[in-house]
Order: C-alpha cells, then structure tokens, then sequence
C-alpha cells in the first residue's frame, strides 16, 4: 500500500524540495516528447509479408500536438534513405525493405519491415500483437498451386491441420503466444511447401494502472478526484478501457470514465480505508489492478517565527543562545534550516519544532533566518539581528616618556587599552583611586590622558576599562616626579642659590661680573621672575637665570583654526591659547571638557599650540590655561561640533511576503550607519528621483510604495548631511503581477467552412495580464481536462475531437503561483453523432446577437432534419445495457494522433487518420475508420449514429444563410 498526497491551499511558487505534486491535469503532460513526436506507420492489408507484384499502403499517423493543417508534407525513407516526398500521409510501395517516416517538425518514425516474397508459400501475421488481441494467422499459396492440405506449426509442434480454411485466429493473445510460426503445404502426389518463419512477441497493451487524487478547485478542497492513470500505445489508442474504482473491497463505481469524485479525507485518521482501481479491456479482456493506497491531506507550511532565548537583541560572548523555529501550520515531516548571513549553520532532522544551542563568540553576530519545508514550498521567518558582546578584558596602562620617574613641568601620556571587548567603552583614570578624568571610545583601540605633572602628581596610576559588563581594572603604575629648583634671588647682593630634591647643585650666571657662585637657592623671590631652563634633564641641573619684573598673566584667549568653516572628522584643527600680558616662561595647558589634552611652555613672547585631529568625539567645550607662577588663569571655553561625514548608506526592502506582488505596499528603508544629523535621505529607481525624507535626529529614513508592474527595476538610496553625498548599492525588485481571469474561446479547426462531428476544437485560455510563467489548466465540469505552461506570458490551447460526450461546460484556469483565476464557463451541448453533416458551422465567441434569422436558416434547420443519407451503417449493439449511459473516457497519459489527450468514443472500431483535404482530421476517418470526423478513403460510419441530424441553435440569432458560415452569438453548440 502507498498514501496519495492532496494539497490542502495555495502551493507557493518557489520550486520546492522534493519536486511537485503532480495532479491527474498535470498528468497530460508527462507523456515522453520524443513518443509524442514520433509519427507511427501502419499497413493496409495489415500483413508485413506479401507475394511479389502485390501492394501495400502505408499510412502515417502524426502523434504530435500541432494542428493538422500544419503539416506541408510527409517524408518517407527506405533502407535509412530519402525515397518520395508526398503532400499526403499514405504511400504504396511494392519493394521490400524497412520504412519509416517524418514529417516536418517530428522525428522519424520507428521502421516497418516489409517482405514481397516470390515463394510459393508465405505466412502471413500483423506486425504487433498486444495483450487480448484477436491474432489472424494467414498461410497463403501462390496463386499458380493448388494444396490439398495445410499445417501451420509454432515452435516445431503442429497447431492445425486444414484442407479448407487457410487462417488460424489465436484469441486473447497473451505471453504464452511468443514464439516462431511457420506453415506447411502438401499437394497430393506431388511435393510439400514450407513458409517463411515468423516471430510473434506479444506486447503489453497497457502498464499497470496508477491511482492519483487532486482536489477539486471548484470546492475549496471539499472533495477529491482519483484519477485511474495507464497508457495505450499508439497503435492502440482506439482500445476501450473499463474502470473499476475500489474502497477497501467495495465498488464503488465501474465503467469508461477514468476518475471518480469523492469527500476529501481533513485528516488522516488511523484506520483510514484503502483506494484502489482496475483497467480493463472491454468487459473481459486483459485486467490489471493498481497498487492500494490511503488518501493523506499535505498542508503546506506557514511563514514560520524565529526566536531567541534568552530574549534581547544582545548576548554576552560564551553565553547559550537557543534558536527556536517554528511553522505553525503544515503537515509533517517539517525540516527546519538555521542560517546566518544567507549561510546555513544547522539543518535539523524533521521534526514539528526544532532548536540550535550554540556558545556565542564575538564572529556570531548577524541576521539569521530559518525556513521550514515539507517538499511543497520552503517558506522562510522574518530575519532576527543578534549582537554578541564581549566583555572588555583586562586593560593595559602604560606612560610615556617611559620610566619611573620624571622632572616636574613634564607632560606625561597615560594610555589605557583593553585588547577585547565590544564598543562602546567606557575607560577612567586614576591616581591613588582619584579620578582624573573618563572618556567613551566607540571604536577599537585605546584612549590616552595627558597630564603635565608637579611633585604633587607623584603617585600610584591605575585605569578601568567598562562597556557594560562591569568595569575591569588595570595594574598600577608608579610615578614620581622630580621637583624644580628652588630659586632663591637676593636684590641687594644678587645672590644666587640653588636647591634640588636630589641635592645637585646647578651653576648660576649672575650677569654681573664674570664670577660664577655655585650656592642653592630656597625659594622664589616675589620681587623678581626668574626663568628656568632645562638643558639635559636627568642628568647634572643646569639653570640660566634671567631677572625681569614679576608681571601675571592675563586671562588668554583660546582660539580653534581649521582647514574650512566647518570642523569634519578626520580634519586637522590647531587650538591656540595666548595671553596678551604675564611674564615669561608661561605654561599653557589645554583642556576638552575639563579633560587635559597637553601643555606646552613659551619662554618669550607669543602664545602656545596645539593640533588635534578630529573625531566624532572631539566634540565638546574647550578651553585653556596659562601660569607663569603667579596664578595659573582660565580662558573662555569654546565650542566645537564635529560633523561626521554620512556613511554609504544601505538600502533595505520591506514588504508583507517575501515576493513583490503588484498591489503590495513595500517599505523602502534607507540608513547610514554613521554620520552627523540632520541627514537627508534621497530614493531613486533607475537613477530617477522617488522622493526624499530628512531624519533630523539621525538614524534612517523610509519611503513608502503602493506596488504596480512598472515599479520593477533597481532601486538605492542616496544619504547628505551637506558634505559629500553617498550612494546605497543598487537593489532589484521584481514585481510579480497575479494572474487576471482568463477568457476562454472554442474554435472549430476543421478545414474549408464546413464543422463536422469529430472535428479538432481548440480550447483557447489567455490571461490579459499577469507575469510569467503562467500555468492553463482545462476542465469540463469541474474535471482537470488538460494543463499547459506560457513561459513567457501570453495564452495557451488544448485540442479536442468532437463526441457526443463531450456536452458540458467547460472552463480553465490561469495560476502564477500568486493564486488561481478561473474563467467564466462557456457551455458546450451535444447529444448525438451524426454520420454526415450538409449545414457548414463556424462556432466561436462573438460579442453580440446578430439580426434576426432569415429564410435561409429555416431552410437550412428542415435541411438538417432530413433523413441521413443511404449508406450509412446500421447501429450496432452495445457492449452492455449500460454502455448508452458511460460518458468518453479520458486517458491522460495516452498519446494519441492529433489531440492533445486521446477521447475515446463508443464505436466499436477507429480508423486512420485522414488528410484534411480528403474529409478532416477527425477522430473517425482514415481507413477502416469510425464514424464522427468524416475521413479518409474508406472511412465507414462509426458506432450508435442517430438517424437524424440537426443543428440547434436555441435563442442564437444566426446572420448567415446556408452555403455560409453561420456566426453564433453565443457559446453554445447543440449537436443531434
């Protein structure tokens, strides 16, 4: 036993896993294209061995999709060599040898092997036997002898011995028929003859037959059609085949039609019954069950809905993350795939909801997506952004200049780094756990703090490093800091003396004299000024003293110097700070939010400098300091803002469905990372403007589009903050237009003005509007007739040939993947055959009524009324009393000759195909051939012909007399 998938919604259009699920209307399009290309070649006497000087006719029949009046002309080879060219399908030939043939637009057909035989004696058989076949064997003297007696013999054994009838008839041909047959003469008193030999292999008539199922759009799913698929041979295509559709071991239905509606099973259920179908030829002939299977409903999956746990778009590095994905409808098995960044991490084993534990490292962070599939259409979560912070590690502090201890007045550059950690970090300084100061780092790397440091500063430094998860601390650094000498004048006597923390002593010019005093000095006069001058610090003090009047600093003025009016990251900008009056040497020190950035002495007059290249965190207050010794004073603080330029901007498209579906409401969203507000955000389609949208306090800016089919195209976006602007690169969207409903026509295809029953109609399907490819299916009441795909948009047809059976309504379907469209049912009635046909029709669509009907169309209806004419065949008896009411089976997956699905009528026996200069391309014409199409030479009437004929047109208004084509205003074609 196997389980029969139905699909319960709408199949997404994105080609699934395990291909598709193939419905009985898909089913007509599974034949092999090379058998529905290769035309077939019978014989007419259907003998392959014939005596010397005789004819045969061969007859090809084109198996392909085209329309008969397409084909210009027929090739035929013999012995693999071009041999005629005829515009006709038949050929007479008088020599042995193998035929094929071909038409312009096919393949060759399969070789016939013809013997004309200057023997006395030949056996003659068909060239194919299949399953249940009634086989003639037929020993044929020549002409010139007369035999008393003859033997026809298989596998060296003698079947029958005859002295009247020379035919032997195997009935119900089967396997146990294979093997070698030849026949024996014997004339009395004279001699024996024997026969050519030949091989008769029994072919299979049909395989195994195949239950399907589908759900019947017309319900919604409320009901299901089994489908009974086998396939005939070509050769065979006229064999009915009776069905016989089985739950568990009751019938439920037997006759010629090939499917079977039934309630849709909403669940499977535990004990859920068995479905199974029979083919059989006839009502007796060669029998074959298919497999029994149950009915499962398949439910494609929802969107499904990632989610992290622990919550939160932020998770500390080695922390255990659980991705949890889950669809909330479908049918199972479900695999589920973890991705981030477009790359698969995880699949998982099927299941209903499935989980990936992973220990998060820094590398981690990004999007992720999960799908979920169940082979009828991955669908795909909304994507989930996920931080992964690293806790800052232990930060490293050094100082430069380098070593332990320093002359006061030095500058010294405290730098403190933590090798890891996620931005933003927060780093602080301390002396002997006093801060210093902080700053935020909102990138990799380190901060330093410069200090210009006295003997006060002499100490333990340390730095802590914090970006959230706790502040981490540095190891201490010592510092100590040497201090000046004290400077001792004496205005009387200029006495110099000199005194250091390390009791060296420093040699002093008085400027008077030339004598040279080596005495320390102990203090700073308040009288005088004395500047000092470090010429080799750490080693031997050397001092130049210069005694000028004790003059204090005025208050300096800080001003900033850029390369342009406005300060942008990555400039060079110089604070200079200067004070109009005070004594020199002054010391200048800069700050940034209280924070110093360095100092520097001047030993005349002029102020100090200092250059900064900038970044986003250089903006702030400024301000300086001067100090010659006699008060150290502040300047006014001055502001600076530092623009950051834009970033290239990203362009994200956000919709309501993973495809851009015209009608649709898509959100253009486009944002700079970084950048200085107010940024102005520009949308452009093919470098055309869409519109633009300001995002004063920073972030992104979005654009709103109501989806049409010009909308498709390359979209970016454009970000300013009035420096150089940037581009987004370039995003495609592809608008998908849904299928409009399809308009279905009927036309007659028969040749010259004339419409006879078995005629090829062309079901026409077409859909204004909607994007490629698009899928027609066909129906007749609500039954799958047929599919065919337009890859590049535009309609589709199917071919039918004329039955009475084939009254109803018929309708298609158009579907693009974005949900079916039907059309509107156009009625199709006919309720007999009829062997001829004198009226000519032309059916169609037409927009409106006509004028009134005239004398000539009630002419034309008496006409038609009139008994058939003579030499039509009489009725025959049906296969069973309930034959009358079977309707024509249709087989799907059986090639047949000029339709794109065989219909099978109720005649007992089908001919050849005619050309269509000689009656048509109906299914009854050709030699030999049913009636209904009208047909080739020696067409004779098909089966259950009524004895009358009459066109009815009901309400139509018909514009036309007879002898014309007749134009009906409505879709409706009555046949009696």
């Amino acid at each position: 036993p196997t389980d029969i998938c139905l699909v319960l919604g709408s199949v997404p259009r994105r080609r699934p896993r395990r291909g598709p699920q193939a419905s009985p209307s898909q089913a007509l399009s599974l034949s092999s294209s090379e058998a529905a290309s290769k035309p077939v070649i019978s014989l007419h006497p259907p003998w392959t061995v014939a005596f010397r000087g005789e004819t045969v006719t061969l007859t090809c029949h084109v198996l392909h999709f085209h329309a008969p009046e397409k084909i210009k002309r027929f090739l035929w080879y013999r012995e693999g060599r071009m041999l005629r060219e005829t515009p006709r399908n038949t050929l007479e030939v008088r020599d042995s040898g193998q035929y094929r043939c071909q038409t312009q637009d096919s393949l060759p057909s399969d070789h016939v092997t013809l013997t004309f035989s200057s023997e006395n004696l030949i056996l003659q058989a068909p060239p194919f036997v299949f399953e249940g076949d009634s086989v003639v064997l037929r020993c044929r003297a020549n002409a010139e002898i007369t035999l008393d007696t003859m033997t026809l013999h298989r596998q060296g054994e003698v079947l029958s011995v005859s002295d009247e009838s020379s035919e032997l008839r195997i009935e119900q041909a089967s396997l146990r028929d294979n093997g070698d047959y030849h026949c024996s003469g014997f004339k009395n008193g004279c001699c024996s003859y024997f026969s050519n030999t030949i091989n008769i292999k029994v072919r299979e008539l049909f395989p195994r037959p195949v239950l399907t199922a589908s759900l019947s759009p017309s319900v919604s799913g409320k009901s299901v059609t089994l489908t009974c698929k086998t396939q005939l041979p070509p050769l065979r295509s006229d064999v009915k085949l009776w069905f016989r559709f089985f739950k568990d071991d009751h019938m439920l239905q037997s006759g010629l039609e090939s499917f079977l509606k039934i309630s849709t099973l909403t669940t499977r259920s535990r004990n859920s019954p068995y479905y199974w179908c029979e083919a059989q030829r006839g009502s007796s002939g060669v029998c074959k069950q298919s497999q029994k299977s149950q009915l499962r409903v398949q439910i494609p999956v929802s969107r499904p809905v990632l989610t992290l746990s622990p919550h939160g778009a932020s998770v500390p590095e080695g922390y255990t993350v659980t991705l949890t994905c889950k669809a909330e409808s479908g049918s199972f098995p479900i695999l589920y795939q973890f991705l981030r960044e477009e790359v698969v991490i995880q699949k998982m084993e099927p299941t209903q909801s499935m989980k990936s534990v992973m220990s998060l490292r820094a590398e981690h962070s990004g999007n992720y997506y999960c799908t979920a599939d169940n082979g009828l259409g991955a669908q795909r979560s909304l994507p989930v952004y996920l931080t992964v912070t690293v806790p800052v590690s232990r930060p490293v502090l050094t100082l430069s200049p380098h070593g332990a201890s320093v002359p006061e007045g030095y500058t010294v550059t405290l730098t403190c780094k933590a090798e890891r950690g996620s931005p933003r970090i927060l780093y602080k300084f301390y002396r002997e756990n006093i801060s210093l100061g902080s700053r935020w780092v909102l990138s990799a790397g380190g901060v330093s703090l410069r200090v210009t440091v006295t003997v006060q500063d002499s100490g333990n430094y340390f730095c802590t490093a914090d970006n959230g998860f706790g502040p981490q601390r540095s190891e201490a650094k010592s510092l100590s800091v040497k201090g000046k000498p004290c400077i001792l004048v004496s205005h009387s006597s200029l006495f110099c003396h000199c005194v250091t923390e390390e009791e060296t002593e420093a040699r002093c010019d008085k400027r008077r004299g030339s004598r040279h005093t080596q005495t320390p000095f102990s203090f700073v006069s308040s009288a005088f000024a004395c500047g000092v001058l470090w010429l080799n610090p750490g080693g031997a003090d050397s001092v130049l003293l210069t005694f000028l009047p004790s003059v204090p600093v005025s208050r300096p003025v800080l001003t900033i110097r850029g390369p342009r009016s406005q300060a942008v990251e990555g400039d060079v900008v110089e604070l200079r700070c200067e004070a109009q009056r005070g004594s020199p040497p002054i010391l200048y020190r800069f700050y940034h939010e209280d924070n110093s950035l360095g100092s520097s002495w001047v030993y005349n007059r002029g102020g100090a400098s200092f250059k900064l290249p900038l970044s986003a965190e250089h903006s702030g207050k400024y301000a300086c300091e001067a100090d010659n010794g006699l008060g150290a004073r502040r300047s006014e603080t001055v502001s600076l803002d530092v623009t950051v330029p834009a970033s290239r901007p990203v362009l994200t498209v956000r919709g309501p469905r993973s495809q851009a579906v015209e009608g649709d409401v898509v959100e253009l969203h486009c944002e700079a990372q970084r950048g200085s507000p107010p940024i102005l955000y520009r949308f452009y389609r093919e470098d055309v403007p869409l519109g633009s949208s300001s995002a004063p306090s920073g972030g992104g800016a979005s654009l709103n589009l109501s989806l049409t089919a010009e909308h498709s195209g390359n979209y970016s976006c454009e970000a300013s903050n009035g420096l150089e602007a940037q581009r987004s690169e370039v995003v495609s969207l592809s608008v998908i237009v849904p299928a409009s409903h399809p308009t279905l026509t009927l036309t007659l295809r028969a040749p010259g003005a004339q419409a006879k029953v078995g005629d090829a109609v062309e079901l026409r399907c077409e859909a204004q509007r909607g994007s490629p490819p698009i899928l027609y299916r066909f129906y007749r009441e609500d039954v799958p007739l047929g599919s065919s795909s337009a890859p590049s948009g535009g309609g589709a047809s199917l071919n039918l040939s004329l039955t009475a059976e084939h009254s109803g309504n018929y309708s298609c379907e158009a579907d693009n993947g974005l949900g079916a469209r039907r059309s509107e049912a156009v009625p199709l009635s006919m309720s007999g055959l009829t062997g001829s046909r004198s009226g000519p029709i032309a059916t169609g669509v037409t927009g409106g009524l006509f004028s009134t009907l005239g004398f000539g169309v009630v002419a034309l209806l008496l006409y038609c009324r009139l008994p058939r004419k003579a030499g039509g065949s009489p009725l025959r008896e049906p296969l069973s009393p309930s034959d009358s009411d079977v309707r024509e089976p249709i087989y799907h997956n059986a090639p047949v000759w000029l339709e794109l699905q065989p219909v099978y009528s109720n005649g007992e026996e089908r001919g050849a195909v005619g050309r269509a200069d000689e009656g048509g391309w109906g299914g009854g014409g050709g030699a030999g051939g049913g009636g209904g199409g009208g047909g080739g030479p020696g067409g004779r009437p098909g089966a259950r012909v009524p004895a009358e004929s009459e066109l009815q047109l009901g309400e139509e208004e018909v514009t036309q007399t007879r002898g014309r084509s007749l134009a009906v205003s409505q879709t409706a074609i009555s046949f009696q």
